[in-house]
């Protein structure tokens, strides 16, 4: 047998040199292509992955179509099967608004502020039933104050408060309630007024603060009238009461010097009622009862 050339040799190590090298590096590729595929994987199954509050869930749509509300936690979503439509919070939410000039039923122009709480209770409806709940919630509302506004006084708006403000929920809740919303309740802040009424509600309150005061004091004024006429009618039925009573008036008086009393004559029992009243202003100059004139001066 004979012995191969080393040209032979040599040209067989390199046919197999480089089949390893063309095997590595297949090799290499195909490990790139698994890690590559794996990555993309990965991502496209993370990207199913949605974290949800408490409070929070979604509506998911199947190729066009409505599947099914998921939440709250951890959901998958099949990417490029699977939408989500609308992210829906469950809590309470809050809408001020308020009205521009609008005229009440007496023609008056007002500026009422208002605020209205509502949430959603059915996440479907509120989904599927109109575009954007939320606007159109708060489009009710004022479309509702501006006809609540307009059928009422500006009496009635100023003192009716909180049974305007029942009666605009019940109407907004009837409106929301096939969206999925309900309206917990609304309140009137602020009734704004033009300052010219202003100035005459004010002016018309002073003037029947007034009108109270003074029918108060002639309501009292009549009461003491008709105590001092009953009083009168019982001094005249007895002549005692009438000297016991002069005997009070004489001691309030003698408690004070420097003064001058006037005392009728024709009253009875004047004089012992002067005299005793001499009696108390003792050690204050004494009081002189003048005979003629009917006058006691101190």
């Amino acid at each position: 047998m004979g012995v191969k050339p080393a040209s032979v040799v040599e040209s067989h190590v390199e046919c197999v040199d480089r089949r390893n090298k063309k095997l590595q590096i297949d090799l290499m590729m195909l490990t790139f292509a698994i890690v590559l595929l794996a990555f993309f994987a990965l991502m496209f199954i993370a990207s199913g992955i949605k974290v949800l509050k408490e409070w929070e869930r979604i509506a998911i749509l199947r190729l066009g179509k409505f599947k099914h509300i998921k939440g709250p936690g951890i959901i998958f979503v099949v990417p490029m099967l699977d939408k989500i439509a609308m992210k829906v919070s469950l809590r309470l939410l809050t809408y001020a608004f308020k009205t521009e000039r609008s005229l009440t039923k007496d023609n008056v122009p007002v500026v009422v502020d208002a605020v209205m709480y509502f949430r959603v209770i059915d996440v479907e409806k509120a989904i599927l039933t109109v575009e954007r709940y939320a606007v159109a919630v708060e489009l009710a509302a004022q479309t509702t104050l501006r006809e609540t506004i307009g059928k009422i006084t500006l009496d009635e708006l100023l003192s009716e408060r909180d049974q305007i403000a029942e009666h605009m929920q019940e109407l907004i809740d009837e409106k929301t309630e096939h969206w999925g919303v309900k309206v917990t309740a609304v309140e009137i802040r602020d009734v704004v007024i033009p300052s010219a009424l202003q100035d005459a509600m004010s002016r018309e309150a002073q003037a029947e603060r007034e009108r109270r005061a003074r029918i108060t004091l002639a309501r009292a004024e009549l009461e003491a009238s008709e105590n001092m006429l009953l009083a009168a009618k019982k001094y005249e039925e007895s002549s005692v009461g009438l000297v016991l009573r002069t005997w009070n008036i004489m001691q309030e008086i003698s408690k004070n010097a420097n003064l001058i009393i006037m005392v009728p004559a024709t009253i009875p029992g004047i004089g012992t009622t002067a005299a005793a009243a001499v009696a108390l202003s003792a050690g204050t100059g004494g009081i002189k009862l003048p005979k003629d004139k009917g006058m006691v001066e101190k």
